[in-house]
């Protein structure tokens, strides 16, 4: 079982002194500061001594309000994957690449693929639990020689794939509400300009829940983890109880070439774009691991427990929506599937009833909703994380923390990622196919980090170096998961820049693989002309705080 993978060591009892300390008497709160009595090092934000003894390692002051506990921390990172929601409302491209049973094979390969990927960051999360993530590991434990500029390279990738991110889920939201309004009002004719507006309309109710209501969150999040599995009962239900089935055969051995390609396995190799895109990002959880409680085992906990809970979900929904697909030409042809939502005309010819419907893909827009107030979250931390390492234009201005009303929240980077998401949304008015390409960022950016972190400790283990402690380790299995994990990083990374139909046309062509060409020249760049002459990498002060 994937539970016997890992070794958790055991925790220490935490031993403190319960007195004032003069550490930062600049702190919010004037709080009560408690020392460490094995360490002297001081505990403060509502931490453990285990946080403390991290972030002292890591050389990083503690500024945020460590507020997540396991559960919410959970409900976070599960809303943020959305993966049995995602499925459904991005299912386009894989039911014409693969169709149902295409897509089915390819979300288990994808599911072998990701759990791998998740278990050989986990372990890293566990040495070395800061918002940073990638960029921070990647500092750590490249070789000497490459530290600084691949570091640099993968804070840039982050930063500008989760920015990307908040774009995708935002749009995601914001025009699924356009294919409900095409449902309800038949003379509806969608525009680019509306579903911008929508769009703006998702990310500002984001952002409100990650400013003023930022103290809130963690409970929020909580409440959000009951509606994620609630409202997947609640969808769940009617269709096996209410809508025509197809036949188990049907489902599992009927594929489906509607890209054109020359042979059934590309196509469905090519639709595995649909389980990437519920599976991406879950390295959420170690951005927001300075507002975690006892970080460095909850953190690694969280992604596990995240990418089985998730999996499980989604490979559930997924078989029920296949099973009810009893027309797969007439669902992608209605007029919800021409504007890529054909699971409104299933959800209609299951319950028979436009209440339920509505009721059902309403569901569906405000969990998707939740999504983008966790991706905001998550994308404002890895900006303010990079920001403090001195890795951005303006640096000391995206990475200042608001105390406001005891808030504690880096609010620049989050009214900054707020207007990533806004001018994005403008693009969309122009070209819907040149946001798409933007968005893709959060694919290609985000899988190239993972691949760059996972080689460098790879690299170290087999070179015998040592690595930091850690609670939560992956034992003899580390190097054995990691090469796989590699592997599949490089397969689905080349994979997803095919585009969905062969006969390609200026609308129709995956551009991402230029979007990510000029990224790339851009983060490097910026490197030689700008970074390289501030940017030191974040293991500078590892080396100088290391215990």
């Amino acid at each position: 079982m994937l539970m016997g993978l890992w070794h958790q060591k055991p925790d220490e009892q935490d031993e403190f002194d319960q007195k004032a300390s003069p550490y930062d008497d600049k702190q919010a709160h004037a709080e009560t500061v408690v020392v460490d009595h094995e360490s002297g090092i001081a505990v403060t934000h509502g931490g453990t001594r285990h946080d403390a003894i991290d972030m002292h390692r890591v050389g990083k002051q503690q500024q945020l309000k460590r507020n997540f506990r396991f559960l919410s921390i959970l409900g976070f990172t599960c809303t943020l994957m959305s993966t049995w929601e995602s499925i459904i409302a991005s299912s386009t491209f894989g039911l014409i690449d693969g169709g149902l049973a295409g897509m089915i094979w390819i979300y288990i390969g994808t599911t072998v693929g990701f759990i791998a990927v998740v278990a050989s960051m986990a372990d890293m999360a566990s040495m070395a639990p800061t918002s940073g993530g990638q960029y921070h590991w990647v500092s750590e434990f490249a070789p000497k020689k490459y530290q600084k500029f691949l570091s640099y390279t993968v804070g840039w990738l982050s930063a500008l794939g989760w920015q990307s991110g908040t774009g995708s889920s935002s749009y995601l939201a914001g025009t699924m509400v356009q294919g409900l309004l095409v449902f309800c009002y038949p003379e509806y004719v969608p525009t680019r300009w509306q579903g911008t507006l929508f769009m703006i309309a998702m990310v500002l109710i984001a952002t409100f829940f990650n400013t003023y209501g930022a103290s809130q969150l963690p409970t929020l999040e909580g409440v959000i983890l009951v509606l994620h599995i609630f409202g997947f009962f609640a969808i769940l239900i009617p269709l096996w109880v209410l809508a025509p089935r197809n036949s188990a055969t049907e489902v599992f051995t009927s594929f489906s070439n509607g890209g054109g390609w020359p042979n059934m396995g590309t196509a469905v190799i090519i639709g595995q774009i649909v389980p990437i895109f519920c599976f991406v990002g879950p390295d959420a959880a170690t951005h927001m691991a300075e507002e975690i409680k006892d970080a460095s085992i909850i953190v690694p906990r969280c992604m596990i427990w995240t990418a089985v809970l998730n999996a499980t979900l989604g490979l559930i929904m997924l078989i029920t929506y296949c099973f009810c697909i009893t027309d797969l030409q007439g669902a992608l042809n209605s007029p919800e599937g021409a504007i890529g939502y054909p699971y409104i005309s299933v959800f209609y010819s299951a319950t028979k009833s436009r209440g339920g419907t509505i009721a059902m893909t309403s569901i569906l827009i405000a969990l998707l909703l939740c999504c983008c107030i966790s991706i905001l979250a998550t994308a404002s931390r890895q900006t303010f994380a990079f920001a403090r390492d001195n890795g951005l234009p303006f640096s000391p201005f995206f990475s200042k923390v608001s105390s406001a009303a005891g808030l504690e929240i880096p609010l620049n980077a989050v009214i900054g990622s707020l207007s990533v998401t806004v001018v994005l949304a403008l693009v969309n008015i122009a070209s819907t196919a040149a946001f798409n390409c933007i968005v893709s960022l959060l694919v290609s950016s985000l899988f190239t980090s993972y691949f760059i972190s996972i080689g460098c400790i790879l690299l170290k283990r087999i070179k015998g170096e040592p690595l930091p402690p850690s609670r939560w380790s992956l034992g003899s299995m580390a190097v054995p998961l990691n090469v796989f994990a590699l592997l599949y990083i490089v397969f689905a990374f080349i994979m997803s820049f095919f585009p969905i139909y062969m006969a390609v046309t200026p609308l129709n062509m995956n551009w991402a693989v230029l979007i990510y060409s000029v990224v790339m020249i851009f983060a490097i760049s910026i490197y030689f002309l700008y970074g390289r002459n501030i940017y030191e990498g974040p293991v500078v002060k590892v080396r100088e705080s290391n215990m």
